[in-house]
């Protein structure tokens, strides 16, 4: 991993000294530099693109949350991974509105402070791998012959899948099933108000399904990514996912990480 190029603004001298101290003993945060108003800032993150920004929200002619516009209106892909940091409880919802990752509560202990590095060291990680990804992608674009050859290695992927019932055989398009529920040593199919029983395992059809369009949530449950509506936090860092037609189901905690990993958002 490339180390996390991180950029701390913040108008008070001694609140900058703070967050620079806490971070020299993580050598995986590499200090791109410190500023104290929002002007100067812009212009260091147009520069220096750096991953991850320790921003003030209250600052002197232009606030935290008018940087963060600022630079997402020149352009969204240029804003970096934002960690709101303030002395006033008030502007939490409005950090998160503004797709921020953490919202550091002054004055806070080393312990919290760390655990915002280790979300933001994981965000940041997921984002480099995805710029990898795309970046193979591209080059093997560039390569028919590899571009096939990888073709063939791929897992074969569902477009419908064949069920025999009552002496019947029923095609069903993966797009679609709403969810699949284990059901003893089968899966259940759910299609709007029809289900539909198929005589294979949960993990033999996980295999098979798109992985971009499907996600396991629990050990006995797979969705489809296209019907989820909500998600409502339980105890335990446990959801409740609702689906479209109103249907509720357990994300268990063990599954958490793969679904925030699918949307590209840490949850």
């Amino acid at each position: 991993m490339e180390p996390i190029r991180t950029l701390i603004v913040d108008d008070e001298l001694l609140a900058r000294a703070r967050i620079r101290n806490l971070l020299r003993v993580r050598r995986e945060f590499q200090l791109a530099g410190e500023c104290a108003n929002g002007r100067e800032a812009i212009a260091r993150i147009e520069q220096q693109r750096p991953d991850l920004v320790f921003l003030d929200v209250q600052m002197p002619d232009l606030d935290g949350f008018g940087l963060v516009n600022a630079i997402a209106a020149g352009s969204a892909e240029r804003l970096p991974v934002i960690v709101f940091v303030t002395a006033y409880d008030q502007y939490a919802v409005r950090a998160f509105e503004c797709h921020a990752l953490d919202y550091l509560l002054k004055p806070f202990d080393d312990e919290r402070f760390e655990k915002t590095l280790e979300w933001a060291r994981a965000q940041i990680q997921r984002d480099q791998m995805h710029q990898f990804s795309q970046r193979m992608m591209a080059l093997l674009e560039d390569y028919p012959g590899k571009r096939a050859a990888a073709a063939e290695h791929q897992p074969r992927r569902l477009s419908q899948v064949m069920i025999k019932s009552g002496g019947r055989v029923l095609f069903v398009k993966t797009d679609e099933i709403d969810w699949v529920e284990a059901e003893g040593c089968y899966a259940r199919l759910h299609t709007g108000r029809q289900s539909h029983l198929l005589r294979e395992t949960m993990s033999a059809l996980e295999a098979q399904l798109d992985p971009r369009a499907f996600l396991r949530i629990h050990r006995s449950t797979i969705i489809n990514r296209n019907r989820i509506r909500e998600l409502q936090p339980q105890s335990h860092g446990e959801y409740t996912v609702i689906l479209q037609d109103g249907t509720q189901l357990r994300l268990s905690r063990s599954y958490r990480d793969k679904l925030a990993a699918l949307f590209g958002q840490p949850l």
